[in-house]
């Protein structure tokens, strides 16, 4: 049930991404294309295309962690045997929960501070800029928390316990699959 709830939030998140990036270049290339022929352009361009790019990132992170698609090396623990492994990835998936709670709370502390100051062009309170980062902590926590509950259930086998790609060249090379969706089979 998780899983699936999970599964669709990360697609609905992939699409939100591909309609900011949409936003973000209609923006970008209307103001240059207003600049140099018409000598003006969209005050608000800059501004919000700024505004898409960060949300853009943390929700892509998200999704990127979903796939196991953060880049990382195997050095040691590929030399581990399946118990070796497992420490190191329920380890792995405690400290990310720390940072990603780390950053949740900079992020609200940001949000707070900041709810009563705008934006200079969109006069849009600057708390949800830096809301993005609670955003991540928070859907990238259901990740993890959802992770480690398959780690100690059991529930993942032996072929899927690295939590990252070794090289952009090969996506996907630890789940052996094209959309990374057998690294959260339950087996």
């Amino acid at each position: 049930m998780m899983e699936k709830f999970i599964d669709g939030y990360c697609a609905l998140i992939g699409y939100l991404i591909a309609a900011m990036l949409a936003v973000m270049v209609v923006l970008v290339f209307g103001n240059v294309l207003m600049r140099y022929a018409f000598n003006s352009g969209f005050t608000v361009s800059e501004e919000l295309s700024r505004w898409l790019f960060v949300w853009l990132t943390f929700l892509g992170a998200v999704v990127a962690l979903r796939k196991n698609g953060h880049l990382g090396t195997d050095m040691l623990v590929g030399r581990l045997g399946p118990t070796g492994k497992r420490i190191c990835m329920g380890i792995s998936l405690l400290l990310m929960l720390y940072c990603l709670w780390l950053i949740f709370k900079g992020s609200y502390d940001q949000t707070v501070v900041n709810w009563d100051s705008t934006s200079a062009v969109m006069e849009v309170s600057m708390g949800y800029f830096y809301a993005s980062g609670m955003a991540l902590s928070i859907l990238g926590g259901l990740i993890i928390l959802s992770d480690l509950w398959r780690l100690v259930a059991g529930k993942i086998d032996d072929d899927h316990l690295i939590l990252m790609q070794e090289s952009e060249e090969a996506p996907h090379a630890n789940t052996g699959s094209d959309n990374g969706a057998s690294s959260h089979q339950k087996h």
